[in-house]
């Protein structure tokens, strides 16, 4: 309950739409009930209403209308408010991963995002809808049957409270861990249909295909299982509903062998039971959706993500970087990365940090991005604490570009201006000329326009990796950090890239963090990284 109404909380924004949608609804029910027990006084020559023809004629179709609007209204305020919800959840996990997902798997994420929210419309369109109608309904049905017999109206009354109330309740925590299981075999299922198309040469190569496939299949039968359990308790509840709508009917007809004015409840009967007749249903989607609420809530919530100060610091004017004491380890059960570190990255100055792999260079980057802290120590930006600035500040002041940095798929002026949405095209061409990537986008026939591709898969890796640098450098920040920017380029493609960075980058703070001396022999400082210190390699 409390993952629900923390999603209603983010629907704020659109009461005023989903009670528009939920007053329509309410018009058409009324509007149908008026009509049924319009249908039965004619049918049985009651009251003698002249106008019963007529307006049951003027009913008909103010019903469809009204029944369109309420799909119109309705569904329209859900998408808008399942877009919030979205929207909600993209910034937490950027919030909270902005230095990538860390160790949770994408295609996860992706289930949550996509089948989990969706899940979440039924909350509305399937259940408060419903369930509004239903307690309208239920005070209607008694006074009207109860003019009649009382002893009627009290036995539809418990029908109706059993149909409407008592089984959706049951269904919905009966069918709690069931949700649950179905969203985890959603995300199973994806993760090993992502992973498997991602190594799809690796699975190739070891001739795993009969593996890979028994997995997936493993995984799809586990999800058939959880929909055949959630399937099974719709039906039974939808079942139990039924019987109580067809027991009113048949209580109605019995009653009215003694009395047969009674006969016009079947009527009443009819139209009060179609809308509450799927509540027991919802009442399994009410468990499958609080259990969706429980994991979307969980991945937007679940990153370290480090609050801005309560009153940021102004930015200061310098841009020299210190480290100054750092002690830092990822989890409290792993060892130290950096024990003790001094370092000092004067402003304007081109520093390369080398060392193995696990030795932290990467680390260092992160907490100078603020996507970590550090347990003990300061990092200070032109001498004020980073932690005392805002962080969108301080990664304006800094471009970084990684080993893994991503080209999306659109074309290169969109993944230009990625990093500085204002740039003119000349300064996009400027940046890519820095890069030594203009040529090549030049003799293309759509030139910055041309598709990049997934992962810029239509480019080689060397003219993607100069066309993320030349995003980098669009950036107007002082600061570059450039985490092993030729990881996975052969020895020519390396050393043309590296000559590029050598020639790049004047009148800004570069940092080059690599893992062998190769090709930074330009720079003004070089630092070796061991055993969570920093030592001087060069000057």
């Amino acid at each position: 309950m409390n993952a629900l109404l923390r999603i209603f909380g983010l629907w704020r924004r659109r009461w005023p739409a989903l009670a528009l949608g939920l007053l329509v609804s309410m018009a058409a029910l009324l509007v149908a009930v008026a009509m049924m027990t319009l249908s039965g006084a004619m049918v049985f020559s009651l009251g003698a209403m002249a106008a019963a023809p007529l307006l049951v004629r003027l009913l008909g179709p103010g019903r469809v209308v009204l029944r369109y609007l309420e799909r119109l209204t309705t569904h329209d305020a859900m998408f808008r408010a399942l877009g919030d919800v979205r929207l909600w959840f993209f910034r937490g996990l950027a919030r909270g991963a902005a230095g990538g997902i860390g160790y949770r798997r994408s295609a996860d994420l992706l289930a949550r995002l996509v089948n989990d929210v969706d899940a979440l419309d039924g909350i509305y369109l399937r259940i408060l809808i419903p369930l509004a109608q239903a307690v309208i309904l239920l005070p209607v049905l008694i006074w009207q049957v109860g003019k009649g017999s009382l002893l009627l109206a009290l036995a539809i009354a418990v029908l109706y409270g059993v149909a409407a109330f008592h089984l959706p309740y049951r269904a919905a925590r009966a069918s709690r861990a069931a949700g649950g299981r179905l969203g985890e075999s959603v995300s199973a299922l994806r993760v090993a249909v992502f992973d498997t198309l991602s190594g799809l040469r690796e699975v190739r190569a070891f001739a795993a295909e009969g593996r890979m496939l028994a997995l997936i299949q493993a995984r799809e039968a586990a999800l058939f299982s959880a929909q055949h359990d959630l399937a099974g308790r719709a039906a039974r509840a939808q079942a139990g509903a039924l019987l109580c709508g067809q027991g009113a009917i048949l209580a109605v007809i019995v009653a009215a062998a003694f009395d047969p004015l009674l006969a016009v409840a079947a009527f009443l009967a009819v139209a009060a039971f179609e809308p509450i007749a799927g509540l027991a249903r919802a009442g399994v989607l009410a468990g499958h959706a609080a259990a969706s609420a429980e994991r979307v809530i969980e991945a937007a919530e679940s990153g370290d993500a480090l609050p801005d100060p309560a009153t940021p610091a102004p930015l200061p004017r310098g841009s020299a970087l210190r480290f100054e004491g750092v002690q830092f380890r990822w989890q409290a059960d792993r060892p130290f990365v950096f024990d003790g570190l001094t370092l000092d990255v004067p402003s304007g100055s081109r520093v390369a940090l080398l060392g193995p792999s696990g030795s932290g260079k990467s680390t260092l980057a992160a907490l100078a991005l603020r996507l970590a802290a550090p347990q003990s120590g300061r990092i200070l930006l032109g001498g004020v604490d980073i932690a005392s600035l805002a962080a969108a500040d301080l990664r304006g002041r800094i471009a970084y570009l990684s080993q893994a940095t991503h080209l999306f798929d659109d074309s290169i002026r969109a993944n230009l201006l990625l990093a500085r949405p204002d740039a003119s095209e000349d300064e996009m061409w400027a940046a890519l000329e820095s890069a030594r990537i203009a040529e090549v986008v030049r003799a293309l026939p759509q030139g910055l326009d041309t598709w990049v591709g997934e992962a810029g898969g239509n480019f080689s890796g060397g003219q993607g990796r100069r066309l993320a640098l030349a995003r980098t450098l669009l950036s107007t920040a002082p600061i570059l950090i450039l985490d092993e920017p030729c990881a996975g380029l052969d020895a020519d493609t390396e050393r043309g890239f590296l000559q590029t960075l050598n020639e790049t980058g004047s009148g800004r703070t570069v940092i080059l963090i690599a893992h062998r001396l190769t090709g930074v022999e330009r720079f003004d400082r070089i630092w070796r990284l061991s055993e969570g210190r920093a030592a001087a390699a060069a000057g």
